[in-house]
């Protein structure tokens, strides 16, 4: 059961990376920080923390399943449609860019009661255990993407978009390639600027968390979850609408730079998500419910 959502978000959201969306991605990176079962990666939980966490989540289960899938076959159509008709374009992609970010932002919503309560019942030494566990992520975030000389974080970021465009159109031509490497030249110290951000956001939520008796908490939490926009870095946010660009540049200039095999490929792969979701036990049982 744990694992049914973070499959869905995991296909949707990177389909949404290749239509063009580098933030999206990124945002992806942050779910798990705002599905709050994934806590349970951070700390002990206690058997009754478990037990209620295990209740909830079958809650939020049926609910993404019987609401928002529904709205990813949708999304997806409207993707398969675009490649079609050779639509593959700037104004389409933000279009499904800021169908994406509704979807996450519905999400956030859903989640944050039980984020609170969650949050509410951790003791001193839990919380201590999940400051900790942030440390470490970002230690291993900063030895992954920053610590390295600029020109070796820019040659891994063109590696990692290559291959994950290779899963979804095949392997790329030279040009396509030369494409890539100057997207992610132009991107320049992102990597920095996004660990920071996530470091000053985990900060913010443990700030929180460690005044979780304060009359605002569920405020202060309900904020960190569902307006994260307000809580970045000033570097961040002024690098934010280059960041976003530079990738819908990169999609609107290597589809006309495929092949008919890339391009079928690629409708293959989205039929095969959407087959993927079509298949969840979760949309079948609701289906069937419905036609009762």
């Amino acid at each position: 059961m744990r694992s049914v959502l973070k499959t869905c978000m995991s296909l949707c959201l990177s389909l949404m990376l290749v239509a063009g969306c580098s933030q999206i991605g990124l945002t992806y990176r942050h779910l798990d920080l705002i599905i709050p079962w994934s806590l349970n990666d951070y700390l002990d939980m206690n058997a009754a923390q478990k037990d209620w966490l295990d209740d909830r989540l079958k809650e939020h289960l049926s609910w993404h399943c019987t609401t928002q899938i529904p709205n990813y076959l949708s999304w997806l159509d409207r993707l398969q449609g675009m490649v079609e008709t050779n639509q593959v374009n700037e104004e389409q992609l933000r279009a499904r860019t800021v169908e994406a970010r509704q979807a996450i932002a519905t999400i956030s919503r859903e989640i944050t009661p039980s984020a609170v309560e969650l949050l509410r019942q951790l003791n001193d030494q839990q919380v201590a255990e999940m400051e900790a566990a942030f440390a470490k992520d970002m230690g291993k975030h900063e030895a992954d993407f920053v610590d390295q000389p600029l020109d070796k974080q820019i040659k891994d970021r063109a590696q990692r978009m290559e291959k994950r465009l290779n899963t979804w159109v095949g392997k790329l031509s030279p040009v396509q390639r030369d494409r890539v490497m100057q997207w992610s030249t132009s991107l320049g110290e992102q990597n920095r600027l996004w660990i920071d951000n996530r470091a000053h956001w985990q900060s913010l939520l443990v700030t929180a968390v460690k005044q979780r008796q304060a009359p605002d908490f569920d405020q202060k939490i309900a904020r960190l979850l569902q307006d994260r926009e307000t809580f970045w870095t000033p570097e961040y946010r002024a690098a934010y609408d280059h960041t976003e660009q530079a990738a819908i540049s990169l999609i609107t200039d290597l589809m006309p730079q495929s092949s008919p095999e890339q391009r079928q490929k690629l409708l293959q792969k989205i039929a095969d998500v959407r087959q993927d979701f079509t298949n969840l036990s979760c949309l079948k049982g609701a289906k069937k419910n419905q036609s009762l």
